[in-house]
């Protein structure tokens, strides 16, 4: 089974306790994805209460839904997400893990350590390269728009 894995690293211009906040607000996740270059188009959470270890969620892509569950929580400072793909016997094609480290650098910014995990089965294997590249654009479109979500936050004094 192939595995493709890699990191992203952006300083976000916000607190961290923001950063996280942004990040594991699932259902406002379209406020601040960009339109272009992903391949998301929604996601909301199916479990009830506030997000946490275990929280459920489901992505709906131009591929599909995607089901998927929060696999580690470290209010403020780490969360991963997992994601699956099954086909309609339920063999598992493809799974992730898109996960965020962060921590607080000077002046109330934030370093955000992307790191992301696919790991491909069946047929699948077969399209690993190309879904490295498809992964890398859409995590790196993902890192982007956070980071730009906090460039124009009218919550962010002295900023538009």
């Amino acid at each position: 089974m192939p595995s493709i894995e890699f990191v992203i690293e952006r300083t976000i211009a916000a607190p961290v306790d923001r950063v996280f906040a942004r990040l594991v607000d699932i259902d406002r996740y379209g406020e601040w994805m960009p339109a272009k270059g992903t391949i998301l188009r929604g996601t909301r959470q199916t479990s009830p209460g506030v997000v946490g270890l275990g929280t459920t969620f489901v992505d709906e892509t131009k591929l599909g839904q995607t089901p998927g569950d929060v696999v580690e929580f470290e209010a403020p400072t780490a969360v991963v997400f997992h994601w699956w793909e099954s086909s309609k016997k339920g063999k598992v094609k493809a799974e992730g893990w898109p996960g965020y480290q962060l921590s607080a650098t000077a002046d109330d910014r934030t370093l955000v350590r992307h790191s992301a995990k696919l790991n491909l089965y069946g047929a699948y294997r077969l399209a690993a390269p190309i879904f490295r590249r498809m992964a890398l654009r859409e995590r790196t479109t993902v890192m982007d728009g956070l980071k730009a979500s906090f460039e124009t936050d009218p919550a962010r004094p002295g900023k538009p």
